[in-house]
């Protein structure tokens, strides 16, 4: 029976590293056989995952001998820290590997909504001139409100700060004398909602956040702003959010994450048709780049513990 169980998506260099030193199994579709994963994490003494495999409740108990899981990213939403911490099983995220990954993503998707040209490509190509249609407004000059300010939007607020935009946040967590308050000034959320133009979200999903943008907040933006959510899924009213852009309150709205992934057909049902939106498969924090990066770092630290326990 295999050390270490591996089920998504892992760079190929590190995982040939761990399987030279250890019995290891590779199959990214093991997330879609829950019964083929328990068999195989009867003896397993690792298991790495990204945010698909529930690491919880059955699966847990199917796997009496773990001792770590790596996380290959940095949301922990999907790991049962407290039952990990019962049975005295490390968790390793993937802290710091993936954040030029987001950082990039969102500046990106902020691009994209405000300039609006992309839009353009079938018209063109068809014969058409959609000059008016395609004008777009500049990042220069507007607010960036970050919710959050940890490594990942400290990265964003750098990158906006350098095309010209002002950079608000709020994080009631952060110390006010922290240095990261020099990258942005610190407001409520009430006040970071009303004066953006471009709303990106990075906090966890707890009880706490759920739905934090919900109906009322979106109220509060301006009616041209950009709301982008490349954290966690649920912490966006999702029907709300699909209702003030078809309503026309809100300028446009890039979605990585969702609260359900993948979405099933009626659950992006509410999506289909809606004015300026992009919506991605929770990609946001993995280029090729940064898969290298996020692999190799959780292989180092699961080979570590294994040789350490």
């Amino acid at each position: 029976m295999p050390a270490v169980v591996i089920t998504e998506f892992m760079d190929g260099a590190a995982v040939a590293r761990l399987q030279a030193r250890h019995d290891t199994i590779y199959d990214p579709a093991l997330v879609d056989r829950p019964e083929d994963l328990a068999r195989l994490l009867a003896d397993a003494r690792a298991l790495i995952v990204r945010n698909r495999t529930q690491v919880r409740g059955d699966l847990l108990a199917a796997a009496p001998g773990l001792t770590c899981v790596g996380r290959l990213g940095v949301g922990l939403d999907n790991i049962d820290l407290e039952a990990c911490l019962a049975r005295n099983i490390a968790v390793f995220p993937a802290a710091g590997a993936n954040d030029l990954s987001v950082a990039e993503y969102v500046t990106m998707a902020a691009l994209m909504l405000l300039r609006g040209a992309w839009t353009a490509t079938a018209a063109v190509a068809a014969g058409g001139w959609p000059r008016q249609q395609a004008i777009g407004r500049e990042l220069a000059g507007k607010t960036m409100g970050l919710v959050g300010l940890g490594a990942i939007a400290r990265e964003v607020a750098g990158r906006a700060g350098a095309l010209g935009m002002s950079v608000v946040a709020h994080d009631p967590l952060l110390d006010s004398g922290h240095p990261a308050w020099r990258l942005a000034r610190n407001v409520s959320l009430d006040g970071l909602l009303e004066v953006s133009d471009v709303v990106s979200l990075h906090v966890p999903l707890t009880e706490a956040t759920r739905h934090m943008i919900a109906a009322a907040q979106l109220r509060s933006m301006k009616k041209d702003a950009i709301l982008i959510n490349a954290a966690r899924g649920g912490v966006i009213d999702e029907a709300g959010l699909a209702a003030a852009l078809r309503e026309g309150r809100l300028g446009g709205a890039a979605l990585d994450v969702f609260e359900q992934e993948p979405l099933s057909a009626e659950a992006g049902a509410k999506f289909i048709g809606l004015p300026n939106l992009l919506l991605t498969p929770h990609v946001a924090g993995v280029t090729a780049e940064s898969n290298v990066r996020v692999s190799e770092l959780i292989a180092a630290r699961v080979l570590a513990h294994l040789e350490n326990a």
